[in-house]
């Protein structure tokens, strides 16, 4: 009798939820990150800062971010995603708040440095919840639904920072009413986040069976044997630094390209900001969606995300080539909205840790991986800034972009999935 009411039990949802919160935090994090590049062209007006120096404050963000990326990745195994999300949260928007009061180029830098610290453990508790809370043929889902926050963050951070910024006619009220939102969220996720499903109080027997799947002990001896060999792991980093020199470009220097480039002002900026990252998002999420539908139609996972992977890196580098012959503003915005799409299928990165590390070992492979895109997050603002100095024009950033798209590709080919067993 007990067996036959447990079946016709509806399995919970929780695992969906705890993804969703995460997904409402990398939104956030991405408004908080992206807003010093939307009032950017406002503050290097009010503080008289060079191209260059604007490039080394957009990156300072980055420094510490890189740094704490492996520390990070294994507080997260050690101490679980849940206490490390939320005391992330909350600290970091202790130093979006801390940003309103900056008096120049310097105290501005040092703000960036303690939000790139706070916000460091995020992605890769991320991988962790993705290890702990999904099954195998959901990973795909679960890393582009966090993922694809990002760019949606970007998306409403150019709409949200611009119209706060319009609507106090002050950046550093903008500022500060983004760093409330994002303490609130910090609560939120501690009192929902579980590290062990089975300890949720919403997850019901059925669900849990889901996650753990049949065969829990043979696949709990085959987790415990994972290792990833130097190859795989060397084009992990490497494609991961491609994808984010491009990603991280464009969240950088993309409204200043709006703006300097294609003559848009600050309410056009951010509307062009919106539609292009929200591209990105779908783009986020047709990789994942179409990935775990390709594999539970039994294609092998290397041929899928090499197939998809590869696509969307020579589509990217595609758009970058052609975006220079686009005179008209709303086409090369329509331009860099494909460009972000293509990009985005690139979140299919964050199902690596969980598909090709143990369990025990997610948080640092993550952090692994996060460094290589944060160290890359460090450069590509300077990067972008010398070449606009030297150049005066951005045609060759956007080759530069071109070049990281191929290796990007390249890399990504060289590593190796494990052989698994088709879905049922």
């Amino acid at each position: 009798m007990s067996a036959a009411m447990s079946v016709a039990v509806p399995r919970s949802s929780v695992r969906w939820r705890i993804f969703a919160i995460v997904f409402v935090l990398v939104v956030i994090n991405l408004v908080d990150r992206t807003a010093l590049s939307v009032a950017m062209p406002t503050i290097s007006k009010e503080f008289a800062l060079t191209p260059t120096m604007q490039g080394v404050i957009l990156s300072a963000f980055f420094w510490s971010y890189a740094v704490l990326q492996v520390p990070g990745g294994w507080l997260i195994d050690r101490f679980g995603p849940r206490l490390l999300i939320s005391v992330s949260t909350m600290l970091w928007a202790l130093f979006q708040g801390l940003a309103a009061a900056a008096t120049g180029g310097v105290s501005l830098l040092l703000t960036r440095v303690g939000l790139g610290a706070a916000e460091a453990p995020l992605f890769p508790a991320g991988g962790k919840l993705n290890s702990l809370w999904l099954s195998q043929t959901e990973r795909g889902r679960g890393a582009v639904i966090v993922d694809s926050g990002a760019p949606l963050g970007a998306a409403f951070g150019g709409v949200i920072i611009s119209s706060l910024i319009l609507g106090f006619d002050s950046w550093r009220l903008a500022f500060l009413a983004a760093a409330v939102g994002t303490l609130v969220m910090g609560f939120v996720a501690w009192r929902y986040l579980r590290d062990n499903p089975a300890l949720h109080p919403g997850v019901n027997p059925a669900e849990l069976a889901h996650i753990r799947g049949h065969g829990a002990v043979e696949r709990d001896a085959a987790d415990a044997a994972k290792r990833i060999e130097p190859r795989s792991l060397a084009g992990i980093l490497i494609g991961r630094m491609g994808w984010a020199m491009m990603n991280f470009g464009l969240l950088t220097w993309g409204p200043s390209y709006l703006a300097q480039a294609r003559g848009l002002d600050l309410k056009q900026m951010g509307g062009a900001t919106f539609v292009i990252f929200l591209s990105g998002m779908f783009g986020s999420l047709c990789g994942g969606f179409l990935a775990d539908a390709l594999l539970k139609r039994g294609f092998s996972r290397a041929l899928v995300y090499k197939g998809l992977l590869g696509f969307s890196g020579l589509a990217t580098m595609a758009s970058f080539i052609l975006l220079p012959e686009v005179a008209d503003p709303v086409w090369a915005v329509a331009v860099l909205s494909s460009t972000l799409f293509f990009l985005y299928w690139g979140s299919l990165y964050w199902s690596f840790p969980a598909v090709l590390a143990p369990r025990s070992k997610v948080g640092v492979v993550g952090g692994l991986m996060n460094f290589a895109g944060s160290a890359s997050g460090i450069a590509v603002p300077i990067i972008t800034g010398v070449i606009l100095q030297v150049t005066g024009a951005y045609l060759m950033v956007l080759y530069f972009f071109a070049a990281c798209a191929a290796l990007y590709v390249l890399a990504t080919m060289f590593v190796k999935f494990p052989r698994e067993a088709p879905a049922p």
